[in-house]
């Protein structure tokens, strides 16, 4: 097995992030952008969550704007092939996130 599949199996796998402890705040638009913080565990949490979200914007093709310090993680959505601002790429992407981290999300689609 390569490194890469090593890789992918201990993220998915062997390290699955307990979405209980995180502390994060709900989605808002700022500046035309969905915004969203969060604070993990560790550095191990925050980044195993961001490898699933990797995987999650590759497969529509629709990539996140982030942060990464430590155990933060902030997280911009918005469409550059539409000006920069938020469409319902947008809020279907935050949707998902919300959805890994197991909870119901407040945006709708059409709203934000």
């Amino acid at each position: 097995m390569d490194l890469y599949c090593s890789f992918i199996g201990y993220v998915a796998e062997e390290n699955i992030v307990s979405m209980e402890n995180v502390v994060q705040k709900q989605w808002e638009e700022i500046d035309k952008k969905l915004y969203k913080v969060l604070l993990f565990k560790d550095f191990q949490e925050a980044f195993s969550f961001m490898v699933r979200v990797a995987f999650l914007a590759e497969k529509s093709n629709h990539h996140p704007k982030w942060s990464n310090e430590y155990n933060k993680l902030e997280i911009w959505l918005s469409t550059h092939d539409a000006g920069d601002v938020v469409t319902e790429k947008d809020r279907t992407l935050a949707r998902q996130i919300d959805e890994l981290l197991g909870i119901d999300t407040m945006l709708q689609p059409g709203s934000s």
